[in-house]
């Protein structure tokens, strides 16, 4: 077994919505103001008795499900969380518990925007070297949580929800990827900028999220770009051959010139944030999730994911749709 893939997709967002004009009556904004900033329109909020782990185990039910797997089927569990407040048991190994898994390796990885895209890479190694056959890979956030609802500058950007992939072995010689597999995982490129990590911070008592916008927003333009081309020359294909380009969803005016500076002028772009908000490690799989679940890439296309974010740290792969 030389490579892996992702077999199938999932996910779930709470059932309340906050829209522009819900948020005008919190704090001091207006629709046109948000929109005009961050192209954000609404946001699912979940309650207090909606854990990130709930979310997470209804995304991942959703991925097992399509998948047509149980959750007997799965060795490993990895969930990519910044918004677990309690630090055992952890986001994993409740998710597991919900799902009545039997005895799965559990794992929480806190890469904050960039964290399923790290989780995603990590299990792609862990089954190529072996150690597990089938992972469920999850990004869940409750950013709603850590949220100062009297800062207009963050409150209008966050929304909670939960992504999910399942992934296991392939034995294609190329991993599957070359040969255009259905679901293959290209190599990961990640990394950070450490000493820039006060740029996002959810710190405190209780913890609150707060970010200096236009150092990210500067980094993300101007430094991001040629790295993503990297990932897309890791891979073997050109910005120009990828059919999808799902970004961590931050904010809509910094999503779209990063996709024209990345060269992917054929792609569907993810646009998710529109309706759901920055949800920080849920973004990418959630709107992955959707494109595929509304057909808009075809099995087998290339598609970009690529994170970042808090501790200024990023990490992407091609992957080929499933």
């Amino acid at each position: 077994m030389t490579g892996s893939r992702i077999v199938a997709l999932g996910h779930y967002q709470p059932a309340k919505v906050l829209n522009n004009e819900d948020l005008a009556k919190l704090v001091d904004t207006s629709d046109e103001w948000i929109t005009s900033r961050v192209g954000i329109r609404t946001r699912h909020v979940a309650g207090p008795d909606e854990p990130v782990d709930e979310l997470a185990a209804h995304a991942g039910a959703k991925a097992l499900a399509s998948a047509g797997l149980t959750p007997a089927d799965i060795d490993l569990v990895l969930v990519a969380t910044s918004t677990a407040i309690d630090r055992s048991p952890n986001m994993a190994a409740r998710v597991a518990a919900r799902l009545a898994m039997a005895s799965p390796a559990v794992m929480d990885l806190n890469v904050v925007c960039s964290g399923f895209t790290h989780a995603l890479a990590t299990a792609d190694h862990a089954v190529r070297a072996g150690s597990a056959t089938r992972a469920l890979v999850i990004g869940a956030d409750k950013m709603t949580e850590v949220t100062d609802w009297s800062d207009r500058s963050t409150c209008v950007l966050v929304g909670d929800g939960a992504g999910a992939a399942v992934v296991e072995a392939t034995e294609a010689a190329d991993g599957g990827f070359a040969g255009e597999q259905a679901g293959a995982i290209g190599p990961v490129l990640w990394g950070s900028l450490p000493e820039m990590g006060h740029a996002v911070l959810i710190e405190g008592t209780p913890p609150r999220f707060a970010q200096v916008g236009q150092s990210v927003y500067r980094w993300a333009t101007t430094q991001l770009p040629p790295i993503a081309r990297k990932v897309c020359e890791r891979a073997g294909v050109t910005p120009e051959e990828l059919a999808g380009v799902v970004l961590h969803q931050a904010n809509l005016r910094l999503i779209e010139p990063l996709a024209q500076r990345i060269g992917a002028v054929n792609a569907v772009i993810a646009r998710d944030v529109v309706d759901s908000g920055n949800t920080s490690a849920a973004s990418i799989p959630m709107a992955f999730s959707k494109l595929v679940e509304r057909g808009e890439i075809r099995s087998g296309a290339p598609v970009l994911l690529f994170g970042f974010g808090g501790n200024l740290s990023y990490a992407g792969q091609v992957v080929r749709c499933p």
